[in-house]
């Protein structure tokens, strides 16, 4: 019995995911007549995440979809910016994030992160119980069935990555709201009531901090100031601040 033959293209923002053969017009691949289109799209590398359609002889159908001898699909990428429905917008960073969870928790968004490697598995499942979106530059993690939503991190580059996630949830941005250590959140607070905390140095140099309503962790405007200061300015001036 002869396999099923499509034709099969991808959006540009996808060929990065495909072998370069795959890459430009449609391919013809050979199916093996039962496997999902959602299958078939992840095995070719393309993780589900990324496409912001299937569409088959110009009609959208379900990652479900087995395919039929003869059809034409297209793999569209996701639209940008992204729609989160049925939830607030609230992020989970695999182990390999740190840098960009600490500089959403810097602009006020909600990122959850686990320093340690609790494993694919146990991310998956506090993306759903949580129903947060889930970041990754891990494909087979972004593959599995159980997380609640999830996104491909495109960039190695902590500013790239950044821009990356902003522009695509353009999430809320409230600078200066969140513990960048445990995502708490910060209240100002007064330094007789967090001396205890402060070097000597500290104590002398500086009157103004707030501190974190989980942890405990105290900040002031310190050194690095400056450095985190340009972090926000460039954000907010691209992607705008929440209304105060």
């Amino acid at each position: 019995m002869n396999r099923p033959e499509i034709r099969l293209s991808f959006a540009p923002e996808l060929h990065l995911f495909v072998a370069p053969e795959r890459r430009g017009g449609p391919t013809t691949l050979v199916t093996d007549g039962s496997s999902s289109l959602g299958h078939v799209v992840e095995s070719l590398g393309v993780p589900l995440t990324e496409t912001g359609g299937l569409l088959v002889d110009g009609r959208e159908v379900p990652p479900a979809h087995v395919p039929l001898p003869g059809e034409t699909v297209e793999v569209r990428a996701v639209a940008r910016p992204q729609a989160v429905p049925g939830a607030p917008l609230r992020f989970l960073l695999d182990v390999h994030l740190g840098t960009l969870a600490r500089r959403l928790r810097l602009l006020g968004v909600d990122a959850a992160y686990e320093s340690d490697d609790i494993g694919d598995p146990a991310l998956a499942a506090l993306s759903a119980a949580e129903r947060r979106v889930l970041l990754s530059r891990d494909r087979g993690l972004l593959r599995r069935r159980e997380i609640w939503a999830g996104a491909y991190v495109y960039s190695d580059r902590p500013d790239e990555q950044l821009r990356d996630v902003l522009g695509r949830f353009t999430p809320q941005l409230e600078p200066w709201t969140r513990c960048t250590a445990c995502n708490g959140p910060l209240q100002d607070a007064d330094k007789d009531a967090v001396r205890e905390h402060l070097e000597h140095g500290t104590q002398r140099t500086y009157d103004v901090f707030a501190q974190c309503m989980l942890c405990g962790r105290v900040y002031w405007r310190g050194a690095h100031h400056s450095q985190l200061q340009t972090i926000v300015d460039d954000a907010v001036r691209e992607f705008g601040a929440a209304a105060a």
